[in-house]
């Protein structure tokens, strides 16, 4: 069970009722202004990060081995929003849990991130294997042999 749906606003109620018992209605008003203020600057974020995201394609990251690397269990889906720039491509079905998004940069590497509850559960980076550069590499005849090699020590 999610507890912060109950806490937050229970907490907020108690800081506000705190506030009435030791400073009288001056203190209800501050505490209110101090919460309310929270909460904007909250929305405002939100509202940046998906302004942001608006702007670039669904699915898309510019490096899915970095954000590989800055991912982190228990990162909020809006955390992980404001670090990718751009909506995760949904992989599993809509309102199910849990959420399945993709993130593809362009050598099609992806990342795939599972959330439970809005916090990142797991996440899994799947590189593409490209078997032409690896037959490539491996046959001799395809690379040209210098001519001009300094001495082996």
């Amino acid at each position: 069970m999610n507890f912060q749906k109950f806490l937050i606003p229970a907490a907020g109620v108690a800081i506000v009722v705190m506030a009435h018992r030791y400073y009288g209605w001056g203190g209800v008003a501050m505490a209110s202004s101090v919460l309310v203020t929270w909460m904007l600057l909250h929305f405002t974020r939100m509202m940046q990060v998906l302004k942001r995201a608006a702007g670039r394609p669904v699915g898309y990251v510019d490096s899915a081995v970095m954000l590989n690397a800055k991912l982190k269990p228990k990162f909020s889906l809006m955390h992980v929003l404001a670090m990718t720039r751009a909506l995760g491509e949904l992989r599993s079905p809509k309102g199910e849990e849990p959420e399945i998004f993709r993130w593809t940069d362009g050598s099609d590497s992806y990342v795939d991130c599972t959330f439970v509850n809005g916090k990142l559960a797991g996440y899994s980076l799947t590189r593409p294997t490209d078997t032409s550069v690896a037959d490539s590499a491996d046959s001799d005849d395809s690379r040209p042999i210098p001519e001009n090699l300094p001495p082996a020590p």
